[in-house]
């Protein structure tokens, strides 16, 4: 069984949004050159559709995330469609929330509300928030994950805009984070790329801190002078229960991450742990 750990929800009404992207996010279309068919056909693609590509490719649960930039780029992903996903569909779909750090108490009652509906961590992207990991605003955030014992995902490598630094995903901010907070459980979403030493080295300092995969095409990872070398010889080691599959879909498509991470030089154990023991101990899934 596999779980993908970085899922933008399968509707309509966000996927057409991948082929027609905010003008900060526009040079991400580079990521998708040559997928234009592929991108049109998203528009149509049903619930039902999305599950038999998860069961094509072995996922047993996607985790669909919300996301909220309002304040900065006046975009959001509804916290209330990934409930009423992971309310139809519970044994395949967790969600969680996004939130703006932006809105104050309004992002922490936010949180208290979504958790009340049955959704299970949080995710801030740093870099579209206009502020760095560490800063004061995302305090709050944080000590509301405490206090619900919940995960949140950062998005923690570059983005792409040709607008925002790349400078907000470094992990060695991330690490401040850990330090301040060390029981908070922390995702850094896209694993670090291209402070990938930096990554690995806050993974080893903090037992608090865990890693996906998710974003990348898993082959480059196995591939010589990409600089992803460290993660894989670490992550297969001493982080083998640190690393969780993700695809961030459909920016890699399960089929393709699936078969690429079977071929990556991991034992088979380790293997397991980050197609799904890692992800099912952080988010508390049994079976």
């Amino acid at each position: 069984m596999i779980i993908d750990i970085c899922v933008s929800p399968p509707l309509p009404e966000i996927l057409t949004g991948y082929a027609d992207p905010p003008q900060h996010l526009v040079r991400y279309k580079r990521l998708f050159k040559g997928s234009e068919k592929a991108l049109a056909a998203l528009g149509k693609l049903t619930v039902e559709d999305f599950l038999l590509m998860m069961d094509a490719a072995g996922i047993a649960i996607c985790v669909l995330h919300g996301e909220d930039m309002e304040s900065t780029f006046g975009r959001r992903i509804n916290n209330e469609l990934i409930v009423d996903l992971v309310h139809r569909y519970p044994t395949r779909f967790r969600g969680f929330i996004g939130v703006d750090p932006h809105k104050g108490r309004k992002a922490t009652r936010e949180i208290d509300r979504m958790v009340s509906e049955g959704l299970c961590g949080v995710m801030i992207a740093p870099w579209e928030h206009g502020l760095f990991t560490d800063d004061k605003k995302y305090f709050p955030i944080y000590e509301r994950c405490l206090r619900h014992d919940i995960p949140i995902w950062i998005h923690t490598s570059l983005n792409f805009s040709h607008v925002i630094p790349m400078e907000y995903g470094r992990p060695l901010i991330l690490d401040r984070v850990a330090v301040r907070y060390g029981d908070l459980k922390i995702i850094a979403g896209h694993a670090g790329w291209p402070w990938v030493t930096e990554m690995v080295a806050v993974l080893w300092r903090h037992d608090n801190v865990y890693a996906d995969i998710s974003g990348v095409r898993p082959k480059y990872m196995g591939m010589h002078n990409t600089g992803w070398e460290p993660l894989i010889h670490y992550g297969n080691t001493i982080l083998q229960d640190k690393i969780l599959f993700g695809t961030a879909w459909p920016l890699v498509m399960f089929d393709t991450a699936v078969n690429d991470v079977k071929e990556l030089p991991l034992k088979p154990e380790v293997r397991g742990k980050w197609f799904y023991g890692n992800a099912a101990r952080l988010l508390k899934i049994e079976g």
